[in-house]
């Protein structure tokens, strides 16, 4: 692998991990108070609740589609988002923190395995590559964590 290629996974880990220019995972989500976890602020459109199942279930499918020929994504828009605006219970939080975290090492495996060409054509794709699959994971993370420390902001949950 050339000195190039190792540059280029490592910075999309980091872009993955660490954020850079925009907030990690783990600091968007940490210590939410469960009373807020289904509220919507005035005006909002979602609670933080849905925004962390939809960072949680649009992620999933992403490295699904990555990495298994056999996915089917849910429907779209419909299925990228919970139910309700409040979780089912007090531990769903943590639950849905965990998958996300999960999913995100899978992703991070395969942009990390030597032998995943990031360049090639997934062949049950139509034309996307792993790299633009981590790339509109990354970016899709990004906005939506935004939107998620701004609903904090909005609920007074947010240093």
């Amino acid at each position: 692998m050339s000195a190039s290629e190792k540059s280029l996974r490592k910075h999309l880990v980091y872009l993955l991990t660490e954020g850079g220019a925009h907030v990690s995972f783990d600091a968007a989500v940490k210590d939410m108070p469960v009373d807020l976890q289904g509220k919507r602020p005035k005006d909002a459109d979602h609670s933080p609740w849905e925004l962390l199942e939809h960072l949680r279930i649009a992620q999933w499918d992403i490295v699904e589609f990555t990495r298994n020929p056999k996915h089917v994504s849910p429907e779209f828009p419909g299925g990228y988002w919970p139910n309700s605006p409040t979780p089912p219970d007090e531990h769903a939080w943590k639950k849905s923190g965990d998958a996300f975290r999960a999913d995100l090492k899978a992703m991070i495996k395969i942009v990390e395995n030597e032998s995943s060409d990031l360049f090639a054509k997934i062949p049950h794709g139509d034309g996307q590559t792993i790299l633009r699959e981590v790339l509109v994971l990354a970016d899709h993370n990004a906005y939506h964590l935004g939107q998620l420390v701004q609903v904090r902001r909005l609920l007074g949950a947010w240093d």
